[in-house]
């Protein structure tokens, strides 16, 4: 490392189990808002790790822990085959934020697999993975964690929204930013796009067919969750418990249910800005392919909407997995006390090395 830059890989894995998002990134040491994407790529689960990754949320202990040395081999795997993509680059750090298992931190559980160990002896690299449980520790959500790279990266847009599994937002108020989960989506839509046959909504082509039921988007707007005000993340097993068995308390046909979930999440989102007509609010995430739901969001919202190149949609959180694995490697702040909720600002995550 003794250039002026270090190259980071970034490693992803969504609750939406699309695939394990890897981005290579070159950043300026003296100034870490200098930085370029030098490649990225997306491994695509087959069936039968989709399958192992949802239903590993009934694994016991054991069952859990020799999971998470079978997924950590799996990223090393992936992340050797990418750098032999990338050519002669020599990589510094791995950052990865593993895939959750569990998310509950109010009782204080939050579950990431993929075992730094195992990733640090298949690539031969300095690791840096568990990013959220010190700040579950500190008494925080362990969660947003990518609003201090929507700061230090994205300053030119006043939000950031990133449409995934669950749907987060960064608001920035001079140079402050206040973040939270505002809904899930894809966990729902992907659920009810299966139903059909999908493995996703396509274009939002299926959500397009349908209508919206005003009383089951009645009863999704008064879920307690969008009651709370303060720092909060969500978690798979508020889908499981909560959003999948309201939506199941009604009669009506699967594309009733996606036009209506739709129009739920966009408007939960126009609830979660107070924008102004200049503003300017970036959105990334697989959702944004889903044009039914952007058309939506659209309609909702005054400000500017911006969609970047493929590149930042879909490797955005990889890339400030990647910023905040290099914060942690040195010993900076990466985690946010005003948004997870955390007792203090802290440098959080587990560094492995030989």
């Amino acid at each position: 490392m003794c250039s002026n830059y270090i190259h980071v890989i970034g490693a992803m894995s969504g609750t939406s189990t699309d695939g394990l998002d890897l981005c290579l990134v070159k950043f300026d040491k003296s100034n870490h808002s200098n930085y370029k994407i030098i490649n990225t790529y997306t491994y695509n689960y087959s069936k039968s790790w989709i399958t192992k990754l949802k239903n590993s949320i009934s694994f016991n202990e054991k069952e859990l822990k020799k999971f998470d040395i079978e997924f950590g081999n799996y990223i090393g795997d992936k992340i050797n085959t990418f750098i032999k993509k990338c050519g002669k680059v020599k990589i510094d750090l791995i950052s990865s934020h593993g895939h959750t298992i569990f998310h509950k931190p109010n009782q204080g559980i939050t579950l990431q697999i993929g075992n730094g160990e195992s990733i640090l002896q298949k690539t031969k690299c300095i690791v840096v993975c568990d990013f959220r449980t010190q700040d579950v520790k500190l008494g925080g959500q362990g969660a947003p964690l990518v609003p201090i790279g929507d700061l230090n990266l994205f300053g030119d847009y006043k939000y950031c929204l990133n449409i995934g599994g669950f749907c987060n937002i960064s608001v920035k108020k001079n140079k402050t930013i206040n973040a939270f989960d505002i809904s899930p989506v894809n966990t729902v839509l992907n659920y009810y796009s299966n139903k059909l046959g999908y493995d996703f909504d396509i274009n939002g082509n299926l959500s397009k067919k349908g209508n919206v039921n005003s009383l089951l988007l009645n009863d999704l707007n008064k879920m307690d969750f969008y009651k709370i005000s303060g720092p909060k993340s969500l978690g798979i097993e508020y889908v499981y418990e909560k959003v999948i068995p309201l939506i199941k308390s009604y009669s009506i046909n699967n594309y009733d249910i996606l036009k209506t979930y739709i129009e739920h999440v966009s408007g939960q989102i126009k609830k979660s800005i107070n924008e102004k007509k200049d503003d300017k609010i970036l959105i990334t995430g697989g959702g944004v392919f889903n044009k039914t739901l952007i058309q939506k969001i659209r309609d909702k919202i005054i400000c500017q909407v911006i969609i970047p190149e493929k590149e930042i949609i879909e490797h955005k959180e990889s890339l400030i997995f990647a910023y905040l694995g290099l914060l942690k490697y040195l010993n900076r702040i990466n985690c946010l006390s005003n948004v997870t909720g955390a007792r203090k600002d802290h440098s959080s995550g587990v560094i492995y090395k030989f």
